[in-house]
């Protein structure tokens, strides 16, 4: 693509977000315009529902928004590619995570940015606004300060926590990885497995492909200063600072390839597939490297905005099947295949609570349905324009908060398939619906025909590829 057909989405935005004036409102969702209405929805009415609210917090997902509301959470401090940009920056990035909940699973959503840097004290925040949300989603937070308030939040709230660059990404990967094994001929269970990057994806993946059934033993991580390993240098510092990634040295130590030592070129050879969720490139993972894997290899390089390696160059270096995290490659490992509709599952049973198995079982109906749809090594996992898939994954994940004793409700698969469908169906056509007659403006001309544009480009790249 030319410089001149390049699309400058940056200054479109900018120029849109003043248009609208932000993404998302709050508008009522009860016929409220007479004072006897008034009357009802506010004094003296109201205080019927809070008397039962007071005498029992569950009814307050009775009779409040609350059944159906996340607060989208962040200090700013990892904000998209753009890092510690503070909390006023990472504003319009939670704004817009709430529209994708709202849009793509029919969830309301409230961004609340905040400057409590102080991990302790991002964790009193949390425990306090509890009342006012059914689940809470963590955003753009360094690490390894994510992984403790993730860890803390699960045992102190009793609503569920997820902090969707770990848990969302790995999520998506995991679906991914079922699908390109099959399709590869391998059991994903026993498949030898490098992680490049020791972040909160790949922190969060290591985790959860261990709860999958892979031994930590067929996994080899790599951080910035190399392999992880018990012998490190640094590995006492690992302890006290980041625990987490300590653990990792420890339980992967004497794996399958043996490593004491080397970096991403050492943690290839002989592997089955790569996760890649380090650092823009290209060229942090060279064409030769890919060489030295397995025949037939996966290769997930999810950095944004460029992946590690470039498609083409993983495939030229004979990889079979290659995801990244990009909307104009085949196969996005893209978030919001999972967090929107996860959320539409546990808040429809009131979960208190999302597991690590919940995660798998939302993973496995994304792969799942990928899979009826027909795999290829360019379709391993559905994109975000496949609606049909939030209901599915929603029904999987409250099913097995139910079957875990989690949920404050019981449900079938089939029961929260209708509900989930119908919620997201009603959210897409009243936005539809408030477009049509005017009341949300349509997109000016010229950025309509830059879309348009956008989706031709995108779809003659994929057929090149």
């Amino acid at each position: 693509m030319s410089e001149k057909e390049r699309i400058d989405w940056y200054s479109i935005s900018k120029k849109l977000h003043r248009l609208y004036e932000g993404k998302i409102e709050v508008i009522p969702k009860v016929p409220a315009f007479r004072q006897d209405d008034f009357a009802i929805w506010y004094t003296p009415g109201v205080a019927g529902p809070a008397k039962e609210d007071a005498e029992d917090p569950d009814a307050t997902f009775h009779n409040t928004w609350r059944w159906n509301t996340v607060a989208v959470v962040s200090d700013g401090t990892r904000v998209l590619g753009l890092g510690a940009i503070g909390p006023e920056g990472a504003l319009p990035v939670m704004e817009g995570k709430a529209l994708l909940f709202k849009a793509l699973g029919g969830v309301d959503a409230v961004p609340l940015v905040h400057r409590a840097r102080d991990r302790e004290k991002f964790l009193e925040l949390l425990v306090l606004i509890e009342p006012s949300f059914g689940g809470i989603n963590l955003e753009d937070i360094e690490s390894p300060k994510c992984f403790y308030l993730l860890d803390e939040a699960r045992k102190r709230l009793n609503i569920p926590i997820w902090h969707d660059d770990q848990q969302g990404t790995a999520t998506v990967t995991l679906a991914g990885l079922i699908n390109a094994a099959k399709l590869t001929g391998r059991d994903l269970r026993k498949m030898r497995i490098a992680l490049i990057g020791a972040g909160a994806a790949n922190t969060a993946l290591y985790r959860l492909l261990k709860a999958y059934g892979v031994d930590p033993k067929n996994m080899v991580v790599v951080d910035s200063k190399g392999v992880l390993h018990s012998q490190r240098e640094d590995i006492e510092k690992l302890k006290e600072k980041n625990p987490w990634k300590y653990q990792i040295a420890v339980e992967t130590d004497g794996g399958w390839n043996q490593l004491r030592g080397g970096g991403i070129k050492e943690a290839l050879e002989g592997a089955e597939a790569v996760v890649a969720a380090s650092k823009p490139g290209p060229g942090v993972i060279k064409p030769e490297w890919i060489k030295l894997m397995d025949k037939d290899p996966i290769v997930f390089a999810e950095a944004n905005p460029v992946p590690e390696i470039w498609p083409w160059e993983a495939k030229e270096a004979g990889a079979r099947v290659v995801a990244t995290g990009r909307s104009d490659f085949p196969n996005q490992v893209n978030n919001s295949l999972a967090f929107p509709s996860i959320f539409r599952g546990v808040l429809d049973v009131r979960a208190r609570t999302i597991t690590d198995t919940m995660a798998i079982a939302a993973a496995e109906e994304l792969a799942r349905f990928a899979e009826e749809k027909g795999l290829r090594e360019d379709y391993i996992i559905p994109s975000m324009e496949e609606w049909e898939v939030y209901p599915r994954v929603a029904a999987a994940t409250a099913v097995r908060a139910v079957e875990e004793g989690v949920a404050r409700l019981k449900t079938t698969y089939e029961e929260e398939y209708e509900k989930a469908k119908q919620i997201i169906a009603t959210s897409r056509e009243k936005v539809l619906k408030l477009v049509d007659v005017g009341l949300i403006k349509k997109l000016p001309e010229e950025v309509e025909a830059v879309i348009q544009r956008a989706r031709r480009q995108r779809e003659e790249m994929l057929k090149a590829r």
